[in-house]
C-alpha cells in the first residue's frame, strides 16, 4: 500500500508539473505578447516595454517560467493582477469560498439522488419505472448546463416568483445566510449531475447482479433484500468512488457558467472576467488551481479504490 500511494503521489507531482508548463506556454502563445494583450487599446512601445519590464516579460521563457514556478511551489504566490490591483491568492480567498460551498452542495445531493436511482433502474430492469428515468437522464445529460441554468431562473424568478430574483453572492457567508438563492444554482449542477451519476450506478449495479457470488448466497438461503442491499450495492458503489474524483472538474466547469448566469461572484466569474479582459496571471492562477483540485480528486480517488479493492494494489 505504501509503494502505490508513493508511486501516486509522484505520478499526481509529474502531472501537475507538466500542466504548469503547458498552461504558461499557451499564455505566451498570444498574438502580440501578454503585455500587448493587457494592454489593449492603451497601447503603445513607451508602456510596451514598462509593462514588459515590471512583469519580467522582457527575460529569456525559460527564466520566466523558473521564476514564476519557484514563486508558486516555495511560496504559493499565484502572482499579482496589476489591472485588480490585487494579489491572486487574495482574489482566490475572496471567491473561492461561496465556489466551494454551491460545488460541496451540489456533489452531495447528486449522489445522494443518484444512488438509489440507480439501485431502482437495476432491480426494475426494463419495467416503466426503469424507462422513466432513464428517458429523464437522456434529457437532462443532452440538455446544456447553462440553458438549463437560464430556463430555471426564468421560470422560477422571472416568470412564477416562487424564488426572489437573486442579489450578487460576493463571499461565502453572503452564499450560507442565504440558502434560498443557492437553491437553483445547485439545481443546475445536480440535475446533470444525477443524470450521468445514476446511469453509471444502474451500470454497475448489473455488473455485479450478475456475478457468481451473488448465485451463490441466494442459493445458500440468504435473501435477495440482503445479498443486495449487504453485497452488491457495496460492491457497486466501489467504481462511484472513482467516478466522484474525476468527476470534480466537470462541476468545477459546470460552476463557471452557473456562477454567471446567477450572479454569484465565485472563481467562475473572475476566471471569465479575467480572460475576457487578458489578465493572464489571473487566468494561470485559477488554472493551475484548477488542475490542483483535479489532481487531488484523482489521487484521493485512487487511494480510495485501492483500501476498498485490495485486488488494485497488486496491479
Amino acid at each position: 500500500m505504501t509503494t502505490y500511494l508513493i508511486r501516486r503521489f509522484f505520478q499526481s507531482i509529474v502531472t501537475l508539473f507538466i500542466v504548469s508548463i503547458a498552461t504558461f506556454g499557451m499564455m505566451h502563445l498570444m498574438p502580440n505578447g501578454v503585455a500587448r494583450a493587457m494592454l489593449g487599446k492603451n497601447y503603445n512601445p513607451t508602456s510596451l516595454a514598462t509593462l514588459n519590464h515590471k512583469l519580467g516579460l522582457d527575460r529569456p521563457l525559460v527564466v520566466q517560467y523558473w521564476n514564476w514556478l519557484d514563486r508558486l511551489v516555495v511560496h504559493f504566490d499565484l502572482g499579482y493582477s496589476y489591472q485588480k490591483n490585487q494579489s491572486v491568492n487574495d482574489l482566490l480567498k475572496e471567491t473561492l469560498g461561496q465556489s466551494i460551498y454551491i460545488v460541496g452542495l451540489a456533489l452531495f445531493f447528486t449522489i445522494l439522488l443518484s444512488v438509489p436511482l440507480g439501485v431502482v433502474q437495476a432491480t426494475r430492469r426494463n419495467s416503466a419505472s426503469d424507462y422513466t428515468i432513464t428517458t429523464f437522464s437522456f434529457i437532462a445529460y443532452a440538455v446544456p448546463v447553462f440553458f438549463l441554468g437560464v430556463v430555471l431562473r426564468d421560470l422560477f424568478q422571472v416568470q412564477f416568483h416562487v424564488i426572489p430574483i437573486a442579489t450578487q453572492i460576493d463571499s461565502f457567508h453572503a452564499a450560507f445566510s442565504q440558502p434560498s438563492q443557492m437553491i437553483l444554482p445547485v439545481a443546475t449542477l445536480v440535475v446533470s449531475g444525477v443524470a450521468g451519476y445514476s446511469r453509471y450506478m444502474r451500470s454497475s449495479m448489473l455488473d455485479e447482479i450478475t456475478q457468481d457470488y451473488v448465485r451463490t448466497a441466494i442459493a445458500k438461503g440468504a435473501t435477495k433484500r440482503r445479498v443486495l442491499y449487504g453485497h452488491v450495492l457495496r460492491n457497486a458503489m466501489i467504481p462511484m468512488v472513482t467516478l466522484i474524483g474525476l468527476s470534480l472538474p466537470t462541476l468545477v466547469g459546470g460552476a463557471l457558467l452557473v456562477e454567471q448566469i446567477f450572479n454569484i461572484q465565485g472563481i467562475g466569474v473572475l476566471t471569465i472576467n479575467a480572460a475576457l479582459q487578458n489578465d493572464f496571471v489571473i487566468v494561470l492562477g485559477t488554472t493551475m488551481l484548477t488542475a490542483l483540485v483535479t489532481v487531488i480528486g484523482s489521487l484521493v480517488a485512487d487511494i480510495s479504490y485501492a483500501a476498498l479493492d485490495p485486488r488494485v494494489r497488486l496491479t
